[in-house]
């Protein structure tokens, strides 16, 4: 099974080396594999050897517009180099980036978004186009090349979930660049993680890409919670999984709560990344069925609920406890 990376962004101004540390270690800690963090001046850019001594992942500098920054970055200790090479100010600040990059054996991320096509190339293909957006990663890449630069990562982000898809199928084609999936502004919570489960989920069904980023406007503790549970639900990352029913009226329980409670709980332990099946029901309809699918389950009655594992009762304990029971049983695993 190929590892899918999870990636990040802080939040943070990153020139505040103790914030920005703080909140990449709490990244690192429920899952990240790999930090961005914005260079948007000097201060920042230096800001990261103070950053790299205190974390344990990967850390991107994320350039725009002043390849100095780029150079600066990679001065400092940056594991990665993310540019659109096509608004760092011309052909030799490329050359200059990709030299310092070969130096240090870092990488180059080549990050093509919508919103930041050529004109020629939107005259061209008539607007933002899967086309466009193709033709711009591979010539930037071409640019790499002809200053001897192979050791490219390339992201082609829209907005738009079936032109990003659409995008990332022909990027997959025409080279063999590990990629970074991702839809750009895929927007709140809610509406991101939708997006974001859809088109990425489609391209890692079709065995493409080798990082991921849910780019989401909320913390980015829920970007790793959502990344995770994409590649959980596609077999490509070992953790727990919760099956749990929709609730009706025959359940007498609160489900809805329990389910809750549960997968916060689960979330947090230090061995969420084994794997096992969790069976939470509200009744005797699916509750003993369900369970034998499941490694453990509970199911919930009138005042009391059972503890299952394979199928089998292990326990009937009073509802209050219903949850510290199931923790304790876990602990067996």
């Amino acid at each position: 099974m190929k590892k899918i990376a999870i990636e990040s962004m802080t939040t943070t101004k990153t020139a505040d080396v103790a914030a920005t540390v703080a909140q990449i270690n709490n990244l690192a800690q429920i899952g990240c594999d790999l930090i961005r963090v914005a260079v948007p001046d000097i201060e920042s850019a230096d800001a990261i050897t103070g950053i790299k001594e205190s974390i344990t992942i990967p850390l991107v500098a994320d350039i725009h517009f002043d390849h100095r920054l780029a150079l600066r970055a990679i001065e400092a200790g940056a594991d990665k180099i993310r540019i659109n090479p096509g608004n760092i100010g011309g052909d030799e600040n490329v050359k200059a980036v990709a030299a310092a990059c070969n130096k240090k054996n870092i990488p180059i991320r080549v990050g093509v978004n919508s919103g930041s096509l050529e004109k020629k190339l939107l005259i061209k293909h008539g607007g933002v186009t899967a086309e466009a957006m193709v033709e711009s990663a591979m010539n930037h890449v071409k640019l790499l090349n002809n200053y001897n630069f192979d050791n490219i990562w390339l992201s082609a982000k829209t907005s738009n979930v079936p032109l990003t898809v659409k995008t990332y199928r022909l990027l997959s084609e025409q080279t063999n660049y590990p990629l970074n999936l991702g839809i750009t502004e895929a927007g709140t919570e809610y509406n991101g993680i939708i997006k974001s489960s859809i088109g990425i989920g489609a391209l890692l069904l079709d065995g493409i890409g080798d990082t991921i980023r849910v780019s989401l406007t909320a913390e980015p503790e829920k970007e790793i919670e959502a990344a995770k549970a994409i590649l959980k639900a596609l077999n490509l990352r070992p953790g727990t999984d919760i099956i749990s029913c929709p609730t009706c009226g025959r359940c007498n329980i609160d489900i809805i709560g329990i389910t809750n409670v549960v997968e916060k709980r689960l979330y947090r332990r230090e061995d969420s990344s084994k794997n096992l099946t969790i069976a939470i029901m509200g009744c005797a309809v699916n509750g003993p069925g369900e369970a034998k699918q499941a490694d453990y389950g509970i199911a919930g009655g009138d005042g009391e609920g059972l503890i299952f594992a394979k199928g089998e009762i292990i326990k009937k304990v009073p509802m209050e406890n219903l949850v510290d029971e199931l923790m304790l049983a876990l602990e067996t695993v």
